[in-house]
């Protein structure tokens, strides 16, 4: 069998027609490895994957092939919840199966077996318990006050939920906020994480811990001085003062521990096992050795439980004890966070950002090597934004690993999220049904679309939307299959629009009839210009002065603009302000708007320019104010005129609750 014939055989497409209209076909040798990186997934004989029930609505399935009768059995650990027989090729499902994931046992008269996952979900996802409202979305790295260390930290969230509460926002947009490497700084970006189970330390607030001497730190009060007044994060710096502070907060915790605080630790480390102990002794490790885990001696280069309690017991604990120190002092600050959003009677809360993949040398590589594969990297074909493409260089799940795993991997990193969160946006959620994987070494237009297990996705993400109250939003941007959408939208995962890409063919901006009810709109993104830089064309000019197409010429941007001005004037919007265009977008049934606080501030430079590393200052740029000169910085009659309707939406809700 040749490999492109093996390739179809697995749901690789090799060729396709990228955003530009172009063809393409994997080079053999980017194939062969391809098809090597992936697990062996046993052939079925029976089903054709996964199989999906939805809760209390009729659910049957047909069998590829058998010798009947066909019995059949579902199964969790060593109890069996239902079972039966079929003559034929129908199986028909009892229709009072409890949500959760099963396997399910198929044997046939002559005696063939097979085994396959059964995922029993809610009908949809989480729907909300909100009418129309809207988000302050926020870098949080970015954000300045008079008391942080040079980055912004949880208790700066603290103080941004208070605002956007002021502002009638019903929660605050981040990034992720995905642990990262403590001992590679510079690399910051929050979508290339170490991990997305666990939380990244830098944005602990140190002061905030009973056990900090700010005694230890009077020598570095210029150094934090510099740090809070400057322009860009310096990443490298904060780490030092940060990652020290906390080893001597960890240090005053051993030598005398609280008991309320002991108890409160061991729940943690109990609640988040066994994650949370193999997370802190892969870091243990990956200090120890050096190097990527794959060079590791053999006995570590996968997780063992046996021997990671050796491990706790031996001279090592303490360094692994700091690791799951460090994250629960980071859960509880987050958490803090969460609940304050609550007891402002925010409906949303926090809404956090997942990203579509990790880094290879990174702790979820190591932790889950059958359903991530390390040799892979995520990215996306050629469009007219990017017309060479993109390999991001991240890890993502492969369709065999993940049933194999019956989904198991995949639903941790949504718990992950979730545990904090009123809402959820999942990048590049097209991902979910085929991923664009380009082997490492390889430019970004010689990759593969692979298919994944999309229903089974997406029936593990209502169970875990539903089990944890938290809206799913999908980043579906780019080029999508036909029907994705839809399907997405039957299983109650939100859609994501972009104000920016919302025009037709000749440009014009479309209506706010358009916009669906369940999506999150706004205007732009943190890889796209920011509304001042937009204006201005200042997002041309710096890609130019980069050496990187920016996809648009002037003339361009000024039809875009006139097309603009067209569609405020359409909908009775005499401004060409940002407040216009939020006024805009709060008129759209869409039932979450996000405004991004860099625009809100006027500022020009974007967060992130994709495509380039330090050639720009991508995840670096700090906001031109302090925090508590936020509100009198912005016109807050003007944004809450805007944002009117979903003010008045929300005091509805109210009403309806308080009768």
């Amino acid at each position: 069998m040749d490999l492109f014939t093996k390739a179809k055989e697995l749901g690789i497409q090799t060729e396709f027609i990228d955003g530009q209209g172009h063809r393409h076909v994997t080079d053999a040798a980017a194939l062969k490895i391809i098809l090597d990186a992936l697990p062996v997934r046993i052939p079925h004989r029976f089903l054709e994957g996964a199989v999906v029930v939805r809760s209390g609505q009729p659910s049957r399935i047909e069998l590829k092939a058998a010798t009947f009768p066909l019995r059949w059995k579902i199964v969790t650990g060593l109890e069996v919840i239902a079972q039966g027989e079929t003559r034929d090729r129908v199986i028909v499902w009892p229709s009072d199966l409890p949500v959760g994931t099963y396997r399910l046992h198929l044997t046939d008269a002559s005696a063939l077996t097979e085994e396959a996952p059964l995922l029993v979900a809610p009908p949809k996802a989480f729907g909300g318990d909100f009418d129309r409202c809207w988000l302050l979305a926020v870098q949080l790295y970015g954000v300045r006050s008079a008391r942080n260390w040079g980055i912004g930290d949880f208790t700066d969230l603290e103080g941004l939920i208070e605002l956007a509460s002021d502002l009638g926002a019903e929660g605050v947009g981040l990034n992720p906020l995905h642990a990262l490497f403590d001992d590679r700084p510079g690399d910051c970006s929050p979508y290339s994480p170490n991990s997305r189970l666990f939380l990244n330390p830098l944005f602990i607030d140190v002061e905030k811990l009973k056990e900090f001497l700010p005694g230890g730190f009077a020598e570095d009060s210029d150094t934090i001085a510099r740090l809070r007044q400057s322009d860009i994060v310096d990443y490298v710096a904060v780490a030092g003062l940060k990652w020290r502070a906390l080893r001597l907060a960890f240090d005053a915790f051993r030598a005398k521990p609280k008991a309320r605080d002991r108890a409160a630790f061991a729940r943690f480390r109990t609640e988040r096992a066994p994650l949370l102990s193999r997370f802190a002794c892969f870091e243990m490790l990956r200090h120890k050795f050096d190097k990527p885990w794959w060079e590791w001696p053999d006995q570590w280069r996968q997780p063992d439980e046996a021997r990671c309690a050796e491990l706790r017991q031996g001279p090592d604990a303490a360094e692994i004890e700091f690791v799951e120190f460090v994250q629960w002092i980071a859960d509880r600050q987050l958490q803090a966070c969460q609940n304050l959003a609550t007891s402002l009677g925010m409906k949303v809360g926090l809404y956090l950002d997942v990203a579509v993949g990790v880094q290879s040398d990174g702790f979820d590589a190591w932790n889950e090597q059958t359903a991530i594969s390390r040799y892979l990297g995520v990215g996306a074909p050629p469009d007219p934004l990017n017309t060479a493409g993109q390999s991001w260089g991240l890890a993502g799940f492969n369709a065999a690993g993940l049933e194999m795993k019956s989904f198991e991997p995949y639903r941790e990193m949504l718990r992950a999220s979730m545990r904090y969160a009123g809402a959820i946006r999942l990048d590049h959620v097209l991902g979910l049904k085929r991923l664009y994987l380009v082997p490492h070494g390889f430019a970004a237009n010689n990759g593969v679309y692979v298919q994944m297990p999309f229903e089974p996705l997406l029936a593990a993400t209502a169970q875990e939307s539903v089990a944890r109250r938290c809206v799913v939003i999908g980043e579906d941007l780019g080029t999508v299959p036909e029907g994705f959408r839809e399907q997405m939208a039957d299983w109650g995962i939100w859609s994501y629009k972009v104000m920016m890409f919302e025009r037709d063919d000749s440009g014009v901006f479309r209506g706010i009839d358009y916009y669906a009810p369940n999506a999150l709109v706004t205007f732009n993104t943190h890889d796209l210009s920011t509304y001042a830089g937009w204006r201005s064309f200042s997002d041309l000019k710096l890609k130019r002065s980069l050496g990187i197409d920016p996809g648009e010429s002037d003339d361009a941007r000024w039809h875009a603009l006139a097309m603009l001005s067209d569609a405020l004037r359409h909908h009775a919007i005499d401004r060409h302000d940002l407040y216009a265009v939020a006024s805009f977008l709060a008129k759209t049934r869409s039932r979450l708007m996000a405004i991004s606080l860099e625009d809100l501030l006027d500022v020009i430079d974007q967060p992130n320019i994709p495509g380039t590393v330090n050639e720009h200052p991508n995840w670096r740029q700090r906001l031109p104010i302090a925090l508590d000169k936020i509100a009198s910085s912005i016109d807050v009659a003007a944004l809450k005129a805007a944002t009117v309707e979903r003010t008045r939406a929300k005091t509805r809700r109210a009403d309806i609750f308080s009768e």
